[in-house]
């Protein structure tokens, strides 16, 4: 056998799922070089992966308009992972490198089971934990218990400060004023410095760049506006409502100037900037569309059905579950982890012709 050809051989954990679940075939996968296999996350292109985002849910009580359609099925509760599982695969990552983990969805609340899992997690590793909410649901209750099982921090979403806006992006119940009572709340909790995402859509929310940068500065907290993507389930992306990130960041500085951090962490989705008048707060702006960060990426992805996808875009994803369900050892563990890793793509891609979406949207993948 040349080794290319052993390169790209399937390692014996996927020959073993395949029999397991003989309805899905995963892609081939390159086994990551025997000298950090089962030791650290490591991608072919160099980069460190230190960043383990795990959707607990694919479920989400928004349906917002850039990401999940009305009728969008979900998985069933029986194909998705446990409390334990979750624990196992964060404590196992933690022994590679991770140092965060970020707990994502769908809408990560919603799971009846959440402040185990969060206990679950911190018992098992030193990571620090983080997660991201609609705010929905979110009440100083809640939020207390979060906090005391082991969560370190909350960003919450917010697309628009008007009303009927916000029922037109999110087609949902809730209002901008029950989300900003979450983020209250969250900072009262002491929750870490809090972080607020907004996904400006031009001819929808664009106008509103400013408003919601005002956030940074009311609250003291990171507004970060990140570009439209291409994950909706409804496949109906239009690069002519994409608002660059650079555009944001005009509109924003007609009413305040901006000036950037020192020290970003080149891992970071956000380019991060302080109010050059002085006031408290932060605004970030994630451009993946227009400046991607793929080349200093440091994350890999567990969505709640137990697939391991290395990119939010990847075309090929790896089925974790029925390892875990079929008794793998924790190296075995490891050594899948490294060898996904290992095939994390160099970028996302979108400006490329042959660029497509991938059949997972962003609820199902985790964002």
């Amino acid at each position: 056998m040349s080794s290319s050809t052993a390169e790209l051989s399937t390692i014996p954990l996927l020959v073993l799922r395949s029999a397991l679940s003989p309805s899905r075939s995963d892609p081939p996968i390159r086994r990551a070089p025997s000298h950090i296999r089962g030791q650290r996350l490591v991608d072919a292109h160099g980069r460190t992966i230190t960043d383990l985002r795990i959707s607990v849910t694919d479920r989400c009580n928004f349906r917002c308009v850039y990401c999940m359609d009305p009728s969008t099925q979900f998985a069933r509760a029986e194909d998705l992972l446990s409390v334990a599982d979750f624990a196992r695969v964060a404590r196992i990552a933690s022994t590679l490198g991770v140092r965060k983990v970020r707990l994502t969805g769908g809408e990560p609340t919603l799971h009846p089971r959440l402040c185990e899992i969060i206990a679950a997690i911190r018992h098992g590793c030193a990571a620090e934990i983080a997660m991201i909410s609609n705010g929905s649901l979110v009440t100083r209750e809640r939020l207390r218990a979060w906090r005391d099982a082991g969560l370190g921090r909350m960003t919450f979403s917010i697309d628009s400060l008007r009303p009927d806006r916000f029922t037109q992006i999110t087609r949902s119940t809730c209002t901008p004023e029950d989300v900003l009572r979450a983020i209250e709340l969250a900072i009262d909790e002491g929750l870490g410095r809090v972080k607020v995402n907004a996904v400006l859509i031009k001819g929808i929310n664009d106008d509103e760049a400013a408003d919601l940068a005002d956030l940074a500065r009311r609250f003291d907290i990171e507004m970060r506006f990140i570009e439209y993507m291409p994950l909706d389930s409804a496949r109906a992306w239009d690069s002519s409502r994409w608002v660059p990130a650079s555009e944001t960041r005009r509109a924003i500085e007609k009413r305040h100037a901006l000036v950037p951090c020192d020290g970003d962490d080149p891992s970071s989705t956000a380019r991060t900037f302080e109010f050059a008048d002085g006031a408290p707060g932060r605004v970030g702006f994630i451009a993946p569309v227009s400046t991607p960060f793929c080349g200093a990426c440091s994350r890999l992805r567990l969505t709640a059905d137990g697939m391991i996808r290395p990119c939010l875009f990847s075309q090929d994803e790896w089925d974790l579950r029925s390892v875990l369900r079929a008794g793998a050892s924790d190296e075995e563990v490891a050594e899948f982890l490294t060898d996904a890793a290992w095939n994390k793509q160099a970028g996302h891609g979108i400006d490329s012709p042959d660029f497509h979406q991938p059949e997972r949207t962003m609820s199902a993948i985790g964002g």
